[in-house]
Order: structure tokens, then C-alpha cells, then sequence
């Protein structure tokens, strides 16, 4: 398939079947796109459906609706607003990446991926798909619906398929939008192109080198870091409260680690949700 038919193919899909009305889809009343709300909705979206990042997101830019709101934020309430989401570590890297917009960028965010990746729990890819949504720029990244995608049409035949591999037909396919299309339009198509490759012939970014089965949450040390996490949300906790809402072996080391990575902190005999003021 040439470049310019698979680009066609896209399109098509999109503008028949696109989501357009996702709400990190809808742009201000000037028209333009906040990259605070991209990135919420970016780190919302890592290894987590769509249809239950949308009401989370909706409800944490309700408390939180600008990037100035969220940094000047405890990082209970942060936690709070997060929790049902899982991988919770992402709130935390939602907030100092917040933090740091402010301090470092007197609240403007930086409008290069090259730029972004100084931002806490913001990796390259994501400081792309930043940069492209928020600011519409050509950037050339990789995610698991594009990897399904360009996987599907340019090496169905292939295994263990390099991100490196990908980079050519991601950069020639930005190269052959059209004059009436745009970078963020055509991610967004790509999102959509691939979520329905997945529905339809199955998950092929499994052929990518970068796949890794998600090991079971049922039973997990990440169940038991999730459970804490909910306790504490309620209030403050004793080590003998938590053994009796959540008995298990390994809850002692559970609780060190989030102590550690100061998700919670020990005060008076009674573990807190966030950090010590």
C-alpha cells in the first residue's frame, strides 16, 4: 500500500466513523486547545478505556481547571479526585508536572516535545502527542493505536516490529495530510482508526517490541496500593485500621513504599494521604 492510499484510508474512516466529540476534542471559546487539558487528558488515557477516563476527566477539571489550580493543590486532593482511576503514581506526576509549569515556565507551557519531556511523568511520547494536540504541530510519536495501525498496513507479515521501524511511514504519512488537514486531526484519526482495528482484527501492536501483556490486577500488590490509597481517602488511618480493611501479608511493604514515593505520609501514629506540610 503506498503512503497516499493509506493516508486515504484513514481519512475515510475518520470522517465516517471519528469520535469527534470527545471532550479533550472540543477546543476553547477562542478557539484554541489548552495544553493543560491535553496533558490531563493524555496521562488520564495511558493504559486506561476511554470510557472510564471520560467522566474522571470531566470531574477533575471541574476542581481543578487550570494548571495554576492544580500545582497550588494538596496532593490529597489530587489523590482524592484521582482515585478509581488506578495507577495512581500518575496523579502525583500530573500534579509536580503542574508544579513545575509554574515554577519553571511561569505557567506557559513549553510548545516543543523536545521541551515537554522536562515535565514529571511526561516521556517522549506523550510530550508529542502534547504537542500535537495542544499546539498542532507535526511531531512524530508512538503510541499503542498508532502502533496497531501502521503495524496492520505496512507489516502484517512481520514480529517483533521496532518503534524505530515505525518512524519512516509515521513521517511520511505527516508529510502527505493535504493542505486541508492538520497534524492534530490526523492523530485523532489515527486514535480512532486504530481503536476499531483493535475491535475488528484484533491487537497486532502484540507484534511490537515494545508489548508487554499487562499482568492481572485481581490479587496484585497494585490492588493492595490502590485499597490503601481509597482507606486514606476516607481519613487518616492507624497500621491496625488498615489491617483490618485490607488483610493482607503484604500491606506492611505496601504502606513503606508509598511512604517512600510520598503518596502518604505517617503522623501521630496514623498514615495520611499525600505529603507532610
Amino acid at each position: 500500500m503506498t503512503i497516499s492510499r493509506f493516508v486515504q484510508t484513514v481519512w475515510d474512516y475518520y470522517d465516517a466513523h471519528g469520535r469527534h466529540d470527545l471532550p479533550w476534542r472540543q477546543p476553547d471559546a477562542d478557539g484554541s486547545f489548552d495544553p493543560y487539558k491535553i496533558m490531563v487528558s493524555e496521562i488520564m488515557l495511558q493504559q486506561t478505556q476511554v470510557g472510564r477516563v471520560i467522566p474522571k476527566y470531566e470531574y477533575f477539571l471541574q476542581l481543578f481547571p487550570t494548571v495554576s489550580a492544580l500545582a497550588a493543590a494538596p496532593l490529597s486532593d489530587v489523590l482524592q479526585a484521582w482515585s478509581g482511576l488506578g495507577y495512581n503514581r500518575r496523579a502525583k506526576f500530573l500534579w509536580q508536572a503542574a508544579q513545575y509549569v509554574q515554577t519553571n515556565c511561569e505557567g506557559a507551557f513549553p510548545h516543543a516535545a523536545a521541551d515537554l519531556v522536562a515535565l514529571p511523568g511526561v516521556g517522549k511520547n506523550t510530550a508529542g502527542a502534547i504537542a500535537a494536540y495542544a499546539f498542532n504541530t507535526a511531531e512524530v510519536f508512538v503510541e499503542t493505536n498508532i502502533r496497531t495501525v501502521f503495524i496492520h498496513h505496512f507489516f502484517a507479515d512481520d514480529a517483533d516490529v521496532s518503534d524505530a521501524a515505525l518512524l519512516p511511514y509515521i513521517t511520511q504519512a505527516l508529510d502527505n495530510l493535504g493542505p486541508l488537514r492538520s497534524p492534530r486531526e490526523w492523530y485523532w484519526a489515527l486514535m480512532d482508526y486504530g481503536t476499531f482495528l483493535k475491535q475488528t482484527v484484533g491487537n497486532v501492536s502484540r507484534k511490537s517490541k515494545t508489548y508487554a501483556k499487562q499482568s492481572a490486577f485481581e490479587g496484585s500488590k497494585r490492588q493492595v496500593r490502590g485499597q490503601v490509597l481509597r482507606a486514606l481517602a476516607e481519613g487518616p488511618q492507624t497500621a491496625r485500621d488498615l489491617t483490618k480493611l485490607i488483610p493482607d501479608d503484604r500491606l506492611s511493604v505496601v504502606l513503606t513504599d508509598l511512604v517512600r514515593e510520598r503518596m502518604i505520609f505517617e503522623d501521630d501514629s496514623r498514615y495520611h494521604l499525600g505529603t507532610a506540610s
